[in-house]
């Protein structure tokens, strides 16, 4: 079934509208005129994208743009001059979103070249093409199209669910296995803000033997010439300071 799209004055009409008088209705009728094109520049990228909606509302933002920079004076096809602007927004989209991992711009642009030139130095020397000939044909250095190809496998991540490549017996451990554990520190952090947050019960000297016994490590003998007192005050202040903040804790 063939698309009819309205006529080229009527689109013309529409886009000067949008242009002189950010005419909304104009925008809209502009946007459900080319909603088939959209749609047939994202489709293109659907095997490789699962999210074709998202990529359509880019190829509107693409669209609108396009709108604002068409040239009515200049005797153009609108849909000539739109579809590279609504094509560039769409592969940019998906050049900054598709990776798992963050990695410089540079290196988004570089990466394609550097792989349709590997195909094509491949097909020309009917052989794995070098690291320096690569570097030659894109006029990057050498560092920076190993450094370019070490990032592209940022691309995808494994998951750490994922078995690892080992021993028969082996095969069912994972990279959680291998770099996940339980830290019992959680348990301390959580007592540590409890006993913080009933801290006030206690008087200044109180608060002051805690912190040197719990958080600096201090022994009795540190506190007491610390404080100028008997390394026995020392001990009674702190069960009296233990006793009121358990008591406080767990009111």
């Amino acid at each position: 079934m063939t698309t009819k799209y309205a006529s080229k004055t009527q689109v013309q009409q529409w886009i000067q509208q949008c242009q002189c008088n950010r005419d909304e209705h104009a925008q809209t009728e502009l946007v459900l005129n080319y909603k088939h094109l959209i749609y047939s520049i994202t489709n293109k990228y659907a095997n490789n994208y699962t999210h074709q909606e998202d990529l359509f509302q880019v190829g509107v933002i693409g669209l609108l743009k396009a709108i604002q920079r068409f040239d009515i004076s200049i005797q153009q096809s609108f849909e000539a001059f739109a579809i590279p602007t609504i094509l560039g927004e769409i592969k940019r989209y998906i050049r900054d979103t598709t990776w798992d991992v963050h990695v410089p711009r540079r290196v988004k642009e570089l990466g394609p070249r550097i792989k349709r030139v590997v195909n094509e130095l491949t097909t020309e020397l009917q052989r794995s093409p070098t690291i320096p000939e690569i570097a030659a044909r894109v006029d990057f250095s050498v560092e920076e199209v190993l450094e370019t190809m070490e990032m592209m496998t940022s691309y995808n991540t494994l998951s750490l669910d994922v078995p690892m490549e080992a021993e028969h017996e082996e095969k069912e451990r994972t990279f959680l296995d291998m770099i996940g554990d339980v830290d019992q520190r959680f348990e301390q952090v959580e007592q540590l803000m409890a006993v913080k947050s009933c801290i006030h019960v206690l008087d200044e000297r109180e608060r002051d033997v805690i912190e040197f016994t719990f958080l600096l490590n201090m022994t009795q003998i540190e506190i007491g010439a610390q404080l100028g007192i008997s390394q026995m005050h020392v001990s009674r202040i702190k069960r009296t300071a233990i006793d009121k903040l358990k008591t406080a804790v767990f009111a």
